[in-house]
């Protein structure tokens, strides 16, 4: 059976088979759910149109969160997009636009796709469609790279977490940066050495970051950090297409950021009881006073 549980594997299968990425994932979806590409392509396609919708409800509806403290952002960074020249570009202002949005239709009860949570629900989909509007690629060619996404998030999962209850932050919108950082490398012509380079940079730099969502509720800080996730998976992305490597190679990057998240204490990671969630105003915020 062709299965591979960590990156040295699934590089040695692209060389072997001189494949990318993606190709070494279905295959493996095919053999390992024993179905047939057709199907397992139908419901990556579902997927995708399930993330274009998003996207497309946080730009042109009015949105109000569950908890009524995000709504309404992700319209305003696309209205100073279309009014003057965006100080980050066009590419990085569509894809934080993006993010944000999607976290509006999480947080207001809408459809997203959890890729890898539904807390960094807005990074794949923000990378994604300002790369497709940018480039002009396919749907066909975006769902393409979803698989290459798949096969880092399945890895991330497999060795470590994308739980922000079990590593904080970092391996919530971590793993969706690095996911995304890996597909964009591929659809600009990169080796897969090269998209597992670009995934290990992200995760590298957002060591770390905790979980510490006011209220409890995945709104903010969750909603501006997948604007931060969708950004760093372009930077690094883009060092990597030009050939700045990574020191340290992706399955010890996630063994790291495995170890890091189980030591950051309890506070740190999903409780809202730490952090940004634990401040005055979050506290007036959410209603409660944290002692």
């Amino acid at each position: 059976m062709l299965n591979f549980v960590n990156g040295k594997e699934l590089l040695e299968i692209c060389r072997q088979q001189n494949c990318s990425i993606s190709r070494a994932m279905i295959e493996r979806e095919i053999r390992y759910f024993s179905s047939d590409e057709e199907s397992i392509r139908a419901r990556m396609r579902h997927s995708y149109d399930i993330m274009k919708e998003a996207v497309e409800e946080g730009q042109t509806q009015e949105i109000h969160s569950m908890g009524g403290l995000i709504g309404g952002e992700a319209k305003k960074i696309t209205a100073r997009r279309k009014e003057t020249e965006p100080i980050c570009g066009s590419m990085i202002s569509k894809a934080m636009s993006y993010a944000m949005g999607v976290l509006e239709v999480n947080a207001s009860m809408g459809l997203i796709v959890a890729a890898p949570t539904a807390g960094s629900s807005g990074v794949i989909p923000g990378v994604f469609r300002a790369l497709q509007e940018e480039y002009h690629f396919s749907d066909e060619e975006m769902i393409e790279a979803l698989f290459n996404a798949g096969a880092v998030g399945y890895l991330i999962t497999y060795n470590a977490t994308v739980a922000g209850a079990e590593g904080g932050c970092q391996a919530e919108i971590g793993a969706a940066a690095a996911m995304a950082a890996s597909a964009a490398v591929q659809l600009m012509g990169g080796t897969p050495k090269q998209c597992l380079e670009a995934a290990s940079s992200v995760i590298g730099t957002m060591l770390g970051l905790v979980c510490d969502p006011i209220g409890g509720l995945v709104e903010a800080p969750c909603q501006k950090r997948n604007a931060v996730g969708a950004s760093n998976a372009l930077v690094c992305a883009e060092m990597t297409l030009s050939g700045v490597g990574n020191l340290i190679p992706f399955d010890e990057m996630v063994e790291a950021m495995y170890k890091v998240g189980r030591s950051l204490p309890y506070e740190l990671r999903e409780t809202a009881l730490g952090g940004v969630a634990a401040t005055p105003t979050a506290c007036e915020l959410c209603g409660k006073c944290i002692q």
